[in-house]
């Protein structure tokens, strides 16, 4: 028999991280203060390594690419929320739901994709230093960062298909900052059997596959380095690759606790707080981790500062 008491929605409503009211104002100033400093930082990185002829290189041009892939990723969700707080139907259309869903997962691929890249630049660079011109050309790396923008795109477009699918009630609340998958998947009234298969098969293959390519760089890295008579040089190889590896446990860390175990076991309490971790925390962090660690970065920003300090007091 058909369920007659099942209806279509026409939207949601985002319940938040949190419901009291005495919370509201200090969560809006601290997402709002993260996200701020996310843009400028990401911006940051963007315009110095465009207006900086020596950091035209394949590790800088995806470091860029990242740069931007988080200030997208941050600007699906955060916005929404601080608008959220202070608005007093919380809602959300159901076709802006799916196109955030869609969004949401896309950039988290892209991050995904785009750090595997910049493993293999290191495993490049490292392991055959005098090839890497030869290898890393212009156009690999041009194709290398498309293919990145294609295989989101469509990792993204499988899932939110799948969630375009379900069945929803009546009870349209959803206990979460943004439209994320299991959240929504929980409120179904239809079996949401079809998108945990594909999160545990395709989601497993994209995320680990892309995991286990940086892991087997990184493995090929460090027994080069080991190998390395000079201690100057193993020192600096792994100050080059700390600051990726440090962006990389954060990131697969709590993407893989939110979304890689079964669906009766997910909590929505820990899942928006590790959610939080990935979408804002790490996109915020990774300027200050990629440029403390990174003397060509901080060289080009003091001499940017400089430049702008001279030219606005001369």
């Amino acid at each position: 028999m058909v369920n007659t008491n099942w209806t279509s929605v026409s939207h949601f409503v985002l319940l938040g991280i949190s419901t009291h009211p005495e919370e509201q104002i200090p969560l809006f100033l601290l997402f709002l203060l993260m996200y701020a400093i996310n843009i400028s930082g990401n911006f940051a990185i963007i315009t110095l390594i465009i207006y900086t002829p020596h950091l035209h290189t394949p590790m800088y041009i995806f470091l860029s690419n990242l740069a931007l892939a988080d200030i997208c990723f941050t600007s699906t969700t955060v916005p929404k929320m601080l608008q959220n707080i202070f608005s007093p139907t919380k809602a959300i259309s159901y076709m802006g739901c799916l196109t955030q869903t869609y969004f949401f997962i896309c950039f988290a691929a892209m991050e995904n994709f785009l750090l595997a890249v910049m493993a293999y630049d290191r495993y490049i660079a490292i392991c055959y230093p005098f090839r890497y011109p030869m290898i890393l050309t212009r156009m690999l790396c041009s194709q290398m960062v498309a293919l990145c923008h294609i295989l989101s795109h469509l990792h993204a477009l499988l899932h939110t298909f799948l969630m375009g699918r379900l069945i929803f009630c009546a009870d349209n609340n959803i206990p979460h900052f943004f439209c994320d998958l299991y959240p929504l998947m929980k409120i179904s009234c239809s079996s949401p059997y079809l998108n945990t298969l594909m999160i545990h098969t395709e989601g497993v293959i994209v995320i680990n596959g892309a995991l286990a390519f940086i892991i087997a760089s990184y493995a090929h890295i460090i027994s080069v380095v080991l190998r390395s008579p000079s201690a100057k040089s193993k020192w600096r190889a792994f100050s080059t690759c700390g600051s990726h590896l440090t962006v990389v446990a954060i990131f697969y860390g709590t993407l893989t606790w939110v979304y890689f175990r079964p669906l009766t076991s997910y909590s929505v309490t820990e899942g928006r707080i590790l959610t939080v971790m990935y979408t804002v925390v790490t996109p915020m962090l990774n300027p200050f981790i990629y440029s403390l660690r990174n003397g060509d970065v901080k060289g080009a920003f003091r001499k940017w500062v400089s430049r702008i300090w001279t030219s606005f007091f001369r």
